[in-house]
């Protein structure tokens, strides 16, 4: 069994984290706030984390598995730098890339040569034999981690820089120096979470439409890929974890799985049958294409890991094979 695509919805439970927040009004730190609205039109305001955040912590343990896995990274990737492949100095001025070579050609190589790249999406703007603009199309797709109404929380808290020598007067210039007061906020409640992976696109040239890697190669990348979405949720990072790393209390939801070209649905958990409307999406998606999808329901953290370890077994013993 092939899986081709596969979704993840949850409701994720968050308490006094600060992952994801607009910026600063003086000395006061403004969390990240939305409007979103319910079933029967009702506008709620919530706290959110984007999904910018969440890829972002993704990206972080692609790398690590990249690393510990041996699979290729560029030099940009390697150091997280955020320009990824157009900083890799040994790629953008690769003088084998002519003014005449396809764009086509210059994605296989960029697939090819870093892992991040391939599954996380690029846009390479670089000056490669002539101005490029070639864009690569993530293979991850994360929603934003929404509060539920009415099960979400946030308030600011008072917080002051220990200065040994006493209480000493305020920094007046930019220098941070002396003893300084500040608020900071810490969110509280339940998140709703949707993340979508297309399987099938890991090492497929979006211009060709043709594998860039064998196919070891490319199951090796799919593993490391929903490893990395997995450890996103078991250990979040984000902004201020040195003093306010969040409190993991639950986590609920669904994963589907789709081994044919339908999509594994997905719900949100704002709706709070979403459980339900997904296993009757499988089914219906089922009378289409027979055992096309599959979903596997879980009850908490360890039971979101024990879902995932289910799929990778396979695609783990095919890699290895």
């Amino acid at each position: 069994m092939k899986i081709k695509s596969l979704s993840i919805s949850g409701l994720l439970t968050l308490d006094m984290h600060a992952l994801n927040n607009e910026g600063a009004e003086g000395n006061t730190m403004m969390t990240r706030m939305v409007d979103i609205v319910d079933a029967l039109g009702q506008k709620h305001t919530v706290n959110a984390i984007s999904g910018d955040m969440l890829k972002h912590i993704q990206t972080g343990h692609l790398i690590e598995e990249a690393l510990e896995s041996g699979l290729p990274l560029c030099e940009g990737c390697k150091t997280f730098d955020a320009n990824r492949i157009c900083g890799d100095e040994s790629f953008v001025k690769n003088p084998e890339f002519k003014k005449e070579t396809l764009d086509s050609a210059i994605l296989s190589a960029a697939l090819k040569k870093c892992v991040v790249d391939d599954l996380q999406g690029i846009l390479i703007t670089s000056e490669i034999g002539k101005k490029r603009s070639i864009a690569r199309k993530s293979c991850v797709e994360f929603g934003w981690a929404v509060g539920t109404p009415g099960k979400v929380s946030t308030e600011s808290y008072f917080h002051a820089k220990y200065v040994p020598e006493g209480r000493g007067k305020g920094s007046e210039s930019s220098e941070n120096l002396g003893q300084n007061i500040f608020h900071r906020p810490a969110s509280s409640g339940q998140y709703a979470v949707v993340v979508g992976i297309d399987l099938f696109r890991v090492s497929r040239n979006d211009i060709t439409l043709e594998m860039a890697g064998s196919e070891k190669e490319v199951e090796h990348r799919q593993a490391a890929l929903i490893r990395s979405v997995m450890s996103s949720f078991v250990k979040p990072t984000g902004a201020h974890r040195n003093t306010q790393s969040p409190h993991i209390v639950d986590f609920q939801g669904a994963v589907a799985i789709s081994t044919s070209s339908l999509p594994a649905p997905a719900v949100s958990a704002l709706n709070n049958g979403y459980v339900e409307e997904i296993n009757r999406l499988a089914k219906v998606l089922n009378q289409i294409q027979p055992g096309g999808v599959e979903v596997r329901e879980f009850q908490s953290l360890s039971g979101f890991a024990e879902a995932i370890a289910f799929i990778l077994g396979p695609a783990v013993a095919r890699a290895q094979a």
